[in-house]
């Protein structure tokens, strides 16, 4: 226990030094969110799925236990995207360079499926969120990259489909890229309505490419601001990550 106890004070000081200053909140049409910002130039930001054939989730204490074995530690996590009940992805899946699961281009029912969709992906120091028939066009070579929808912002336009005084309100979470490159990643506090959870990647974060993750399930770890859903349980887990001090 006191080695273990050890490792979080140096993980947490960590944190400090490798991604200061990284989360913040942020106020807009009078919500209030966590926005946390890495560049991939610089930080470490991975996709993580939970095992083929899993009987269990991920979890937050489950990547930290994966991490360790490679001497890292997890400086930031949120739920990367929709899954079936057997915690499969239901889009795509890349981990290391590997395929786990391919893109999905079929139509269907709820929110991944209200197209236009997308992909956030990394590659060798870049990320990028594009919409999933440009995707399947382009065919990036990518390291890491989970399939969500709907697109929240694409090319600088709202989701078509979104209403300015929808009823429909929840927790909601997503991920775009920045002007300068950086990643963004938000989540609402409090229950937000799709229009205005787009517009605060596009108005308030400059982002011309944003991707929603979930709705659901939102959850978030990020020790800087006091934020650790440990019971969350999911189906992908983006992570970014740093180097244990031994």
């Amino acid at each position: 226990m006191k080695r273990l106890f050890g490792l979080a004070l140096a993980a947490s000081s960590l944190v400090a030094g490798s991604a200061s200053a990284a989360c913040e909140e942020v106020l807009h049409l009078a919500d209030s969110y966590i926005v946390c910002r890495f560049d991939p130039a610089r930080e470490t930001i991975r996709v993580y799925g939970a095992a083929e054939g899993a009987k269990e989730p991920l979890t937050y204490w489950a990547v930290r236990d994966i991490l360790r074995e490679d001497r890292e530690f997890l400086v930031f996590g949120m739920n990367g995207g929709m899954y079936h009940p057997g915690y499969s992805p239901v889009g795509l899946l890349v981990e290391y360079g590997r395929e786990r699961h391919p893109l999905n281009r079929e139509a269907g029912e709820g929110n991944f499926f209200l197209k236009p969709n997308g992909v956030f992906f990394v590659g060798k120091g870049t990320a990028a969120v594009m919409e999933t028939e440009a995707f399947a066009r382009a065919r990036p070579e990518v390291q890491f990259a989970t399939q969500s929808g709907p697109m929240l912002v694409e090319d600088g336009r709202i989701h078509p489909r979104f209403l300015p005084d929808s009823d429909s309100l929840y927790v909601r979470n997503g991920v775009g890229i920045l002007p300068d490159g950086r990643v963004a990643f938000a989540i609402s506090r409090g229950a937000v309505r799709f229009h205005d959870f787009a517009t605060l990647f596009r108005d308030a974060l400059g982002c011309r490419d944003a991707l929603f993750l979930d709705g659901s399930i939102s959850s978030l770890y990020a020790p800087e601001v006091r934020r650790n859903d440990r019971f969350s349980r999911m189906g992908t887990v983006i992570a970014v990550t740093g180097g244990l001090p031994y």
